[in-house]
């Protein structure tokens, strides 16, 4: 589509997932970094997992895209956090890229399944979300990006959720109870963490839709879209 060519519009009668969650795609999404402070420390890798529905409506990953990530300039590197990822910055053959390239490999594909579904916006699906938004923000605000397709503040917690279906807060194990494959090894990279936080949230929404049924699609899209926030940061809706 060229730049300039206006957006299509939704569909009239909405898809299965935009009318599931008014007109939010979920996309799983992980981060790994070089610290706690999303001002100072080095975003280091970002993974996201678009979602979408089956032709029964269960809901099930679709695409992984991740990407390793140069520190921004001034970046702080906190060696416990590196020695917690194994992640080493200044290895040659990571093949990162610069912070706003990164960003960008991640945001258009999520834009792109964002208007195929007729949604309105992606919404940020993680495991403790508050951490991953805060350092996606940190470096959207960082590199001047104006058309971010997540909703700024709103995440599903694959933590809370899965407390409430499997009784375990840790993705680890709740990624077990909910019958699906852990590797140790494997984790605590972004790509590995998004695709298990996205299949947790596949699995508790399906065992919630087949246990009491989906709710009715409302509004969908157009609820969504009257309940961003407003210019100046505050909510129109909730």
């Amino acid at each position: 589509m060229p730049a300039d060519a206006p957006a299509p519009a939704p569909p009239a009668t909405p898809t299965p997932a935009a009318a599931r969650f008014r007109g939010y795609l979920p996309v799983a999404v992980d981060v790994e970094t070089g610290g706690f402070d999303p001002r100072t420390d080095a975003l280091l890798e970002l993974a996201a997992v678009i979602l979408g529905t089956d032709e029964a409506g269960r809901w099930r990953p679709v695409a992984t895209h991740a990407v390793r990530v140069q520190p921004f300039p001034g970046a702080r590197l906190d060696p416990s956090a590196l020695a917690f990822t194994g992640i080493d910055p200044h290895d040659p053959d990571r093949g990162a890229l610069p912070e706003k390239e990164a960003l960008q490999r991640i945001f258009q594909p999520v834009r792109r399944a964002v208007r195929e579904a007729g949604c309105t916006r992606a919404i940020l699906v993680g495991h403790n979300p508050s951490f991953d938004l805060a350092f996606l923000n940190a470096a959207v605000e960082r590199c001047g990006i104006k058309r971010n397709p997540f909703h700024p503040f709103s995440t599903f917690d694959t933590a809370t959720l899965a407390g409430l279906a499997y009784g375990q807060t840790v993705l680890a194990r709740a990624a077990r109870a909910a019958g699906l494959a852990w590797d140790e090894g494997a984790a605590h990279s972004a790509r590995y963490d998004a695709e298990r936080t996205a299949e947790l949230f596949c699995a508790v929404v399906n065992r919630w839709d087949q246990a009491v049924g989906r709710p009715p699609p409302g509004l969908g899209g157009r609820e969504a879209a009257d309940s961003e926030p407003s210019p100046g940061g505050g909510k129109t809706g909730s």
